[in-house]
């Protein structure tokens, strides 16, 4: 069953709806200059909406070792996902799991990438876009060699309308959508976050029909 992430979550509404929708995994922004940033404050207020086995994940770019450890103090049970520059030692300073972003332009070596940050727990790929953080954009499928590792969440452009194809054509372990669940920049849909989730369990369905028959 692929995993769902819906990512950049600002109101306790849409909170609820991923909830409700199925979600595995809610996105807090810890970006000041993204348009979904919360305040570790805010983030743990929404947090407690959240059920068990709903995990909720803290995106950071290029963070101090104070930035980190307040989202912890608010989150203690988060996942971190480091989204900027970020090298291994980085990522392993906190000791905790943690989730790496990748950009997935030609030429990424993403084979030595899963290498170097072995200790991830899964790859998010991401298009590649001018600053940090996602795009919105679908980047190309073809550029993820067989070879990678399984553990992959896929991320770019997703939507109610595409994620089944890339269900189909990438089988990743995981999705991640933010834009793609909103009505404008930063605003979610409660309607949007159910249709994902609802597009992700018929793509599963279907993969299933075709290898049991």
């Amino acid at each position: 069953m692929t995993r769902i992430k819906i990512c950049g979550l600002t109101q306790e509404a849409h909170v609820e709806a991923a909830v409700e929708a199925g979600a595995d995994a809610i996105g807090f922004v810890f970006y000041a200059k993204s348009k979904r940033a919360v305040t570790p404050e805010r983030a743990k207020a929404l947090a407690r909406l959240l059920p068990p086995f709903v995990t909720p994940v803290g995106l950071f770019v290029n963070a101090t070792d104070g930035e980190l450890q307040a989202g912890l103090e608010a989150l203690p049970n988060m996942l971190i996902q480091f989204h900027g520059d970020e090298t291994p030692a980085d990522c392993d300073r906190m000791k905790r799991p943690y989730l790496r972003a990748a950009a997935m332009a030609p030429g990424f070596d993403l084979v030595d990438f899963g290498s170097r940050f072995s200790s991830a727990q899964a790859i998010l790929l991401d298009a590649p876009v001018e600053g940090y953080g996602g795009g919105g954009k679908v980047f190309d499928w073809s550029l993820i060699p067989p070879s990678a590792a399984s553990h992959l969440v896929l991320s770019g452009g997703l939507n109610a309308a595409n994620v089944g194809d890339g269900i189909a054509r990438v089988r990743p372990w995981a999705v991640d959508v933010s834009s793609g669940v909103e009505v404008s920049k930063g605003i979610k849909s409660a309607d949007l976050i159910h249709e994902f989730c609802n597009a992700v369990r018929r793509a599963d369905a279907e993969l299933s029909r075709e290898i049991h028959g």
